[in-house]
């Protein structure tokens, strides 16, 4: 039909030629043979398909992979405050931790890869919601099972965390449930060098914010609750906690 259309107007325009118009003056100017030559140059220009640029194919990419994808996806977690340490192209845990972390704020399978939803999820800038307005506060959330690091209600980072299972255990003579505890809280005491050794096992740098509970390191944090009621994070998380004064004496911690 855009062809059948194109025709139907060089007849049109032709036609007219003999009672003034465009092509008379071409006429006039150049001859009927430049005419019907300039007319071919613009109906090939107007029949010219549009260049589209190719489409960015972005594989999925997942623990144990090493190329510039995975280094694009480990700039932009960093950039939109999933820390995933150095943004070198190599897919570690760290990196699988703060992928965790973006898909629970989205609220989405938490498969650790960085598949065509979650190259999407970067691509929208999505990010976590904190509550607090003032202040620096560590903000646990445990529907979303985060830990969320605010300066004056500006989020710096968003870190996966696995905080209390719910499950039944024994401890100590008795039976108790594995729970973290709501509530706003101070950071009280801290255990700086290593690990502690208690009878539930051994933690990484823990800070206490109410009787046993802290956050601490650990060698396991996986994408849903398991603990015995502490927050967890990687232990190379929790260093990077003390050395930017996180988790110092006094600092509020808020979960809900």
């Amino acid at each position: 039909m855009e062809i059948l259309g194109r025709k139907a107007t060089r007849r049109a325009a032709l036609s007219a030629a003999g009672g003034g118009g465009l092509l008379t003056a071409l006429t006039v100017t150049a001859g009927p043979a430049a005419a019907d030559t300039v007319w071919e140059k613009r109906r090939d220009k107007a029949a010219t398909p549009p260049v589209h640029p190719p489409l960015v194919i972005r594989p999925v990419v997942k623990l144990g992979d090493a190329n510039e994808h995975v280094k694009a996806a480990q700039v932009r977690l960093n950039a939109l405050g999933y820390w995933c340490g150095a943004s070198d192209g190599s897919f570690g845990s760290l990196t699988q931790q703060a992928v965790w972390a973006l898909q629970k704020v989205a609220h989405v399978s938490r498969t650790g890869k960085v598949d065509d939803l979650a190259w999407n999820l970067l691509d929208a800038g999505v990010k976590g919601n904190p509550r607090s307005t003032s202040g620096i506060v560590i903000e646990c959330d445990l529907a979303e099972n985060t830990l969320m690091f605010v300066r004056d209600g500006k989020l710096m980072y968003t870190i996966n965390t696995s905080t209390g299972s719910g499950e039944r255990y024994y401890s100590q003579g008795e039976w108790r449930t594995a729970y973290t505890p709501k509530g706003s809280f101070s950071i009280y005491y801290r255990w700086t060098q290593g690990w502690q050794n208690g009878s539930l096992g051994a933690m990484w740098r823990p800070t206490y914010f109410k009787n046993s509970w802290a956050i601490h390191g650990s060698s396991s944090i996986p994408p849903y609750p398991a603990s015995h009621g502490c927050c967890r994070v990687s232990t190379a998380a929790m260093d990077k906690l003390y050395a930017e004064s996180w988790t110092v004496v006094g600092r509020k911690v808020w979960i809900y």
